[in-house]
């Protein structure tokens, strides 16, 4: 009997070891994502970054633009007349919203100094915490999980698809190829329970970018 326990146990090891060869490292998954948005050199040659933006949410749609430079961002949205801005010069950063104006607070701030233009580049293998392979309506992930966010990496094309947090959850429903790199075309966000859509368009790189935009 004890024979046979021992022979049991040590083939469920066996097959652990196996799943878990099966599944690459944090740093694996991050760079195959790396490399399917289109490489990581090609990545770095991005300075700037613009797009236009179209939020739909309770029937009602805003439409905004992003610009990116370094660290430095700028994200406007128009909806009924009323503008609502968010600014990062590389140090600091607020919201304004309706003339009300609000500071960003010390942790955003800490994580916005270290930012990049591509989010992919900022991704660090050392805060994941575990790797999985799941599957999810049929088709199969490696998902990623920190202390406070899981990341789904589709198994087929090394791309993100979506992200779970405290504040809801993110889906990435389109890709769209600008020189070479692929950039978010369509998400879906779920927060509250509430859903929101984001089209991204016109999305340019590397064109001349004041860091007056960041004023």
């Amino acid at each position: 009997m004890k024979k046979i326990i021992m022979s049991f146990a040590l083939s469920l090891l066996f097959v652990a070891n196996v799943m878990a060869q099966n599944v690459p490292t944090a740093k694996q998954i991050i760079d195959n994502y790396i490399t399917a948005l289109g490489g990581k050199q090609k990545l770095e040659s991005v300075k700037t970054l613009s797009m236009k933006n179209t939020i739909s949410v309770m029937g009602m749609d805003m439409e905004g633009k992003t610009v990116k430079k370094d660290n430095k961002f700028k994200s406007t949205q128009t909806m009924m007349g009323q503008e609502m801005v968010q600014i990062f010069d590389g140090e600091k950063g607020y919201a304004n919203q309706m003339g009300q104006k609000m500071d960003f607070p010390a942790d955003q701030v800490a994580k916005l100094k270290v930012s990049k233009i591509i989010d992919a580049l900022g991704m660090d293998p050392a805060k994941i915490k575990t790797v999985e392979k799941k599957q999810v309506d049929g088709a199969d992930y490696y998902v990623l999980s920190s202390d406070d966010s899981k990341s789904y990496f589709d198994v087929k094309t090394g791309l993100l698809s979506k992200t779970e947090n405290d504040k809801g959850n993110m889906s990435i429903t389109k890709y769209t190829d600008v020189d070479g790199i692929k950039f978010v075309e369509e998400m879906l966000l779920n927060a509250a329970g509430q859903e929101i859509k984001v089209k991204n368009s016109d999305i340019k790189i590397n064109q001349p970018v004041s860091d007056d935009e960041f004023k």
